[in-house]
């Protein structure tokens, strides 16, 4: 008898981790994955999700959607709160509705950046701004909805895809001898591509121990050291000079403090976890 195939639906199908997804369909053949972007499935309207559940049918619902420009959700927390918060309770209430599990992938930034060490999933959220705060509603919208549930809490997401960080260094690097960079904020840089390892990880072994989970890459880092870090790797660290500055202006605040303890999520899924810096370097190799 062939092996029933799992059916999971990934929303913000055009996003980067969508991306890092869909490039790993191929090594999970039991897995049949739907992409959709936001024209296709709008989180945000029950009647669109509604009509799409109705018309297709899917064990797993990853989602990838939402609204990630820090900067502007404290010029219009409504957008934010609208896609992250609201959007992600239809999710949870036809996940519910059709006994689906909901995989909502969150952030560090619903912590207030006070403590120096690490963040558990026990430590009290505190978000310091709108995406934040916007985040951490969405999370209790699943708690309070669902039960067949994983949320993961992931740091300074980076791919090859879209617009991030990495990608803006390498854009830089092309066209400025100096950078000034920030090392007012500690974080971890996580490559996209193994946290969609994780997740598919996550749903081949269809393991149930449900709830809240921190993953990111290992160690710590500041945005000057990601930087660094990143020139390097490309072998421009002899012609671009990078400035500390701990001062650079963000109108949104931001967590000083943001490392994830991953603890948890070694002991419950036995993995190993690539140190940042490694992971990094896996990325542009690859891509050189």
């Amino acid at each position: 008898m062939p092996k029933n195939k799992i059916n999971i639906l990934v929303t913000g199908g055009d996003g980067q981790l969508g991306k890092s997804i869909k490039l790993l369909k191929s090594n999970y053949p039991d897995l049949d994955l739907c992409f959709t972007n936001s024209k296709e499935l709008n989180i945000t309207n029950k009647e669109n999700i509604v009509l799409f559940f109705r018309n297709n049918s899917f064990d797993y619902v990853i989602n990838c959607a939402a609204y990630t420009n820090v900067e502007q959700a404290e010029k219009e927390p409504n957008k934010a709160f609208l896609v992250n918060a609201e959007g992600v309770k239809n999710l949870a209430e036809i996940c519910k509705e059709t006994n689906k599990t909901l995989i909502h992938i969150s952030t560090d930034y619903v912590f207030d950046g006070k403590k120096q060490t690490p963040y558990s999933e026990e430590d009290t959220p505190n978000p310091i701004n709108e995406y934040g705060k916007s985040k951490l509603q969405g999370e209790k919208y699943i708690e309070e909805i669902l039960k067949t549930y994983f949320i993961i809490r992931t740091s300074w997401l980076y791919s090859e895809y879209g617009h991030n960080f990495y990608k803006t260094i390498l854009s830089l690097s092309k066209k400025e001898n100096t950078l000034k960079i920030t090392t007012s904020e500690k974080g971890t840089p996580t490559n996209a591509n193994d946290l969609a390892k994780f997740i598919l990880y996550l749903i081949s072994i269809q393991n149930k121990d449900y709830g809240v989970y921190h993953f990111s890459n290992q160690g710590e880092a500041t945005w000057y050291d990601f930087a660094k870090e990143i020139i390097n790797n490309i072998g421009k660290d002899d012609t671009i000079r990078l400035e500390k500055t701990d001062n650079y202006h963000t109108f949104a605040e931001r967590p000083k403090y943001s490392v994830l303890n991953k603890i948890k999520c070694n002991n419950t899924f036995n993995l190993y976890i690539l140190n940042w810096k490694e992971s990094l370097k896996n990325l542009s190799t690859k891509i050189k």
